[in-house]
């Protein structure tokens, strides 16, 4: 009997000893499964407000493949959520050092750009990202923008023109459209695209502003203050201060005329 025992453990060690080794293949199969859990966690907490655990899960994964250009675009996002405009810049420049038509990585240094208020340059990159992605909505949609912050209307309405061809029911496209009207002093135009974005978005508090500034334009007085009321109830306290109070200024001038 302890012989028959001891012939059973030995075959046992002596199996596990010879079993094989992982290949190099398997071991590259398991790290790039690892990878992509890394980004996959870096998309969530994007996702769920936390840009400060996606960097760290982003990190991760470009520490275990640093080749990788969409973890260097995804790390470049959450640093602009941070305000880190440098290293977003860096991961943005590295991604497309790596992926030269990666439309995302010019889209994405266009909105760093953006935020940092150098607006030729965001044109600049927007341009080249619609090279690489000439259906991409979003891209006209924020070119549009830059142009209407460096106070370009017609550029910007020729941008959220084609925006609105790709996407005709994105509310904010036609609110930012009337904008350029209104600085156009084009205010049918401007109020034609304010009546659209509540159609489509009733709840769209700002457009009720700007509607009742486009009425101002046209000189209709009552449904202006009509219009500045409704805002009055539909403004948030916190984002729209500076518009509440302007609101209330516009219908005490309105109110005294």
């Amino acid at each position: 009997m302890p012989k028959k025992t001891f012939f059973v453990l030995l075959s046992f060690l002596l199996a596990a000893v010879l079993l094989p080794a992982a290949s190099p293949a398997q071991a590259a199969k398991g790290q790039e499964a690892q990878v992509q859990e890394f980004l996959s966690q870096g998309t969530a907490a994007l996702s769920q407000g936390n840009p400060t655990l996606a960097l760290e899960k982003f990190s991760e994964a470009l520490k275990l493949d640093p080749e990788m250009p969409e973890g260097y675009i995804n790390r470049g996002i959450a640093h602009l959520r941070l305000g880190n405009w440098q290293q977003a810049m860096e991961d943005f420049d590295k991604a497309i050092d790596l992926a030269p038509k990666a439309s995302e990585a010019f889209y994405n240094r266009g909105r760093a750009y953006s935020l940092q208020g150098q607006y030729p340059k965001a044109v600049e990159d927007y341009t080249l990202a619609l090279k690489y992605a000439p259906k991409d909505w979003q891209i006209f949609y924020n070119r549009g923008n830059a142009y209407l912050d460096q106070g370009k209307s017609q550029e910007a309405i020729k941008d959220y023109d084609r925006a609105i061809k790709l996407n005709p029911q994105a509310a904010e496209i036609y609110h930012n459209r009337g904008l350029a009207h209104l600085h156009l002093k084009d205010g049918e135009r401007a109020l034609a695209d304010f009546d659209k974005v509540l159609q489509l978005n009733p709840n769209f508090a700002r457009a009720f502003f700007n509607r009742a500034k486009a009425l101002e334009q046209l000189g209709r007085k009552e449904e202006a203050l009509a219009a500045y009321r409704q805002f009055l109830k539909t403004g948030d306290p916190a984002a729209d201060a500076d518009l509440l109070r302007q609101a209330l200024e516009r219908i005490k001038a309105l109110e005294g005329k």
